[in-house]
């Protein structure tokens, strides 16, 4: 493959080509705007890989009843590959019917609510893949403005979204994208389960220009852990729900003692919640290369970036709402 050397790093041709797709141009201070923490109520859609572990759970239910703060508009099931999966198709489906079983739950219908997403991941950084999700997307962005827009909260693989820009790249300056994706720019490496089962879709979004505020899990959100003591004193015989959270809690740590579990997916929705509960500094938007790290171009866009969280604070905001 065609190659080339950038800041000391190789850096794939399918890199240079995401960083040649026609995307708007944003001007780097209306960027700067709608990077501020949000201070009122937003409208939000979530996008998630439901069924890949348990921390997904937690993040659906705290954005349905974070309702003084947040407006959920839409769940998207994210496609997933791992030993809970027989691949991205079936990851996905799996992730489309654990979001029913929790909506039931919440008595939510999901008529015109929760849709389907990829069914594979990016095979091109030119080309989206379509699905029900993807294009609820871009009708609800293009349906936004700038004064009002979209808080997008994927907090798995970003193939939903790269796929909403790639098809309509215009819905850049209409929405707010907060990932739970890689790990910090200092990081050794972005080998992050998020980030790896999709890199291409990754690229897209860092070098699109689209308002991007990034939880890196490492070595941020990797210090926002529970117990399962913690977890029983908190949730268990509270209600349906809370029951639920806990045994699958439970069930995932396989009878494991001394067992801690980071519940990684609801910091995105804590910062729309509090953002005075995770601290976030600006940094320029990463280069994604072909070794799976960061390299860094001080001339590039801004991002917003996670380096710091409030462990206590936000767990008590989420065991208050769920057991309520």
């Amino acid at each position: 493959m065609l190659k080339t050397i950038l800041t000391g790093m190789v850096i794939s041709i399918s890199s240079l080509l995401a960083s040649s797709q026609t995307f708007p141009k944003l001007e780097e201070a209306f960027r700067l705007k709608q990077l501020e923490p949000p201070s009122g109520k937003v409208r939000v859609v979530l996008d998630t890989d439901t069924y890949n572990e348990v921390d997904d759970q937690f993040a659906l239910a705290y954005a349905y009843l974070s309702k003084e703060k947040i407006q959920l508009e839409a769940v998207y099931a994210a496609p997933f590959h791992n030993a809970r999966s027989e691949g991205p198709a079936d990851g996905m489906e799996k992730s489309y019917q654990e979001i029913l079983r929790l909506l039931k739950m919440l008595g939510k219908s999901p008529e015109k609510f929760a849709f389907r997403g990829s069914d594979r991941y990016l095979e091109d950084v030119t080309r989206p893949v379509r699905s029900e999700a993807a294009l609820d997307l871009v009708q609800k962005a293009m349906a936004s403005s700038p004064e009002n827009p979209l808080y997008v909260v994927p907090v798995g693989c970003i193939t939903n979204i790269a796929s909403a820009i790639l098809i309509e790249p215009e819905i850049i300056k209409n929405i707010v994208v907060v990932w739970l994706g890689g790990n910090g720019l200092n990081w050794p490496h972005q080998r992050e389960f998020n980030l790896k089962q999709d890199v291409l879709a990754a690229r897209v979004v860092f070098d699109s220009g689209v308002p991007l505020v990034v939880m890196p899990c490492r070595p941020v959100v990797s210090h926002f852990h529970t117990t399962i003591p913690e977890l029983k004193y908190y949730l268990e015989g509270k209600n349906e729900l809370s029951d639920y959270l806990y045994n699958i809690v439970c069930e995932y740590s396989g009878g494991k003692e001394a067992y801690s579990k980071v519940i990684w997916d609801v910091t995105t929705v804590a910062w729309l919640v509090n953002p005075m509960w995770i601290q976030t500094n600006l940094v320029h938007s990463p280069v994604l290369t072909d070794q799976m790290t960061f390299s860094v171009d001080h001339s590039r866009h801004f991002i917003r970036m996670a380096t710091d969280l409030r462990r206590d604070a936000i767990f008590r905001d989420l065991f208050s709402k769920l057991t309520k």
